[in-house]
């Protein structure tokens, strides 16, 4: 009797275990990893121009802060292909549509959108499915059989001759889902892409996108040095250097009007330099390079070499005071 009863609480306790296990296993399933700053997309797939709806809501959001919202779209081999800023509403909601593919989006998976508001962050993941087509294959074709021989036809009467007939015009070849007929051609329709992130550090700088410096270097990004295949992969590795630090100075421009007015400074003659890329034609591999390297020597030049030169000078000049 007393064996029995041993028994009956040892499998009363095990039963007891699995069952909590379960349960806990069930609602560690269910939370939200970042309760602060919940993020959410309407699609789950998507397609090369698909539109994708991002929206969430900081909690506790405070205006005065100084804080931004930054979100960094990164591709499925954790390169950066998208990235800008968000104003939230005054409850701390916030919405984005972004628009899937371009020159970035190379590969098919999933692509992570980071969102950051100070200490807190969350993301949401995206499958691109991109517009590649599946290989045709060629089937082996079968040998034709051959005609048996024809008896010779008799002879017959030569006919008249008639006018000839005027050529029709060939009918316009008929073209396949995304693709416009243009000159007699089937071309890929063009759709919006996104060219890049926004310039983080020149918005905070001189307060607002619509600055003429802003739209400025915009244009210099998407019209002409993205028009060429080596700006596209000068850019892609530009972005991943460029976006690791620019959300941190971009705050802390909007914290501190002093350094806000230092940083524009700063800048002012590296924006001025640039209008040299005006003078390259939109699409020109060779004119591009040359130009983009011309400023590159400039630049470094005007914020390295010069002041190591004016500082040799001074030291040189107070040493032989001594």
């Amino acid at each position: 009797m007393k064996m029995r009863l041993t028994g009956f609480l040892a499998f009363a306790l095990l039963s007891i275990s699995i069952l909590s296990y379960g349960i806990s296993g069930a609602a560690f399933a269910t939370s939200d990893p970042n309760p602060a700053l919940p993020v959410s997309t309407d699609l789950d797939i998507v397609s090369n121009g698909g539109s994708v709806k991002l929206s969430g809501t900081i909690k506790d959001y405070d205006s005065s802060s100084g804080k931004g919202l930054t979100f960094i779209i990164k591709s499925p081999d954790n390169n950066i292909v998208g990235i800008g800023q968000l104003t939230p509403s005054s409850d701390g909601s916030f919405a984005k549509s972004i628009v899937a593919g371009g020159p970035l989006w190379k590969l098919n998976g999933d692509y992570i959108i980071e969102f950051h508001y100070g200490a807190d962050s969350s993301e949401v993941s995206v499958n691109y499915v991109g517009a590649d087509s599946e290989p045709v294959v060629n089937k082996p074709t079968e040998p034709e059989p051959k005609p048996e021989p024809e008896p010779e036809p008799k002879p017959e009467p030569e006919p008249e001759p008639t006018p000839e007939p005027e050529p029709t015009p060939e009918p316009e070849p008929t073209c396949g889902a995304g693709t416009e007929l243009v000159n007699g051609i089937c071309q890929v329709i063009k759709t919006e892409e996104p060219k890049g992130g926004g310039c983080l550090i020149a918005t905070a700088a001189y307060g607002t996108e619509l600055a003429p410096q802003v739209q400025f270097l915009r244009e210099i990004r998407d019209n002409t040095i993205m028009s060429t295949s080596s700006g596209i992969a000068f850019m892609s590795g530009f972005n991943q250097l460029y976006y690791s630090f620019s959300p941190t100075i971009a705050d802390m421009e909007r914290e501190n009007p002093m350094f806000q007015e230092a940083v524009r400074a700063f800048i002012t003659p590296m924006i001025s330099t640039l209008s040299i890329m005006t003078l390259a034609d939109d699409g020109s591999e060779a004119e591009v390079l040359g130009l983009g390297i011309s400023v590159i020597a400039l630049n470094l030049g005007m914020y390295i070499a010069a002041p190591a030169l004016i500082g040799f000078k001074v030291h040189k000049h107070i040493k032989s005071r001594k």
